[in-house]
């Protein structure tokens, strides 16, 4: 199974990384901006398009890359707002619209949203917006692809290896453990899910 995981040397990525690396017949191809086995810019239409014609057809592919900003509500603009909504959400979206005709028949994309669309932090209007698009995109595309092919969303709350960086955004929230979310990302690659937002918070 030839599987494309975007982002695989973040926080996430890299634990999932790990767990597909240890999977027989698992063919593992891990790109990044700047890391990985392949390089790509999920803000550049051109660059997804690029990286997936230098690949074989794949069966799965994976995307935990991106993140959004966090401030001010009174202050915020649309300067601020942006970077995020060109990476976590558009660049996820083209990675679907581009990839569907790489992936083979029955493959599946897993898109990564989270909490936030649910349970917004102070300060994270942005990223509340971010991942509930991410989630409605989810809902639309599952109904929308052909050859059974497939589409979740994984949506973690403040995992364990964030609570430094993150935590005190989440206040009263416990840390989801690492195995949980890398768990979810295996049932949606490798289970029959479609159209699911697999919440981690719960």
């Amino acid at each position: 199974m030839k599987i494309l995981l975007i982002g695989g040397r973040g926080t996430i990525g890299k634990k999932l990384a790990a767990a597909l690396g240890k999977l027989e017949k698992t063919d593992l191809i891990i790109a990044g901006r700047t890391s990985g086995d392949q390089q790509v810019d999920i803000t550049s239409s051109a660059s997804i398009r690029d990286l997936f014609g230098r690949l074989p057809p794949l069966d799965a592919v994976v995307c935990t890359a991106g993140t959004g900003y966090y401030g001010d509500f009174q202050t915020m603009t649309e300067e601020q707002m942006l970077p995020g909504i060109k990476g976590k959400l558009l660049g996820q979206i083209n990675v679907v619209l581009i990839g569907k005709d790489y992936l083979r028949e029955g493959g599946s994309f897993t898109l990564t949203s989270g909490v936030a669309a649910e349970q917004p932090a102070y300060n994270g209007t942005t990223v509340a917006m971010i991942n509930g698009a991410i989630n409605s995109f989810v809902l639309g595309a599952a109904q929308e692809l052909k050859q059974d092919k497939r589409i979740n969303a994984v949506s973690p709350g403040l995992v364990e290896d964030s609570l430094e960086r993150y935590g005190a955004l989440f206040p009263g929230s416990d840390a989801v453990p690492m195995t949980r979310v890398v768990n979810a990302y295996l049932r949606s690659i490798f289970g029959a899910l479609n159209g699911e937002i697999i919440k981690v918070y719960q």
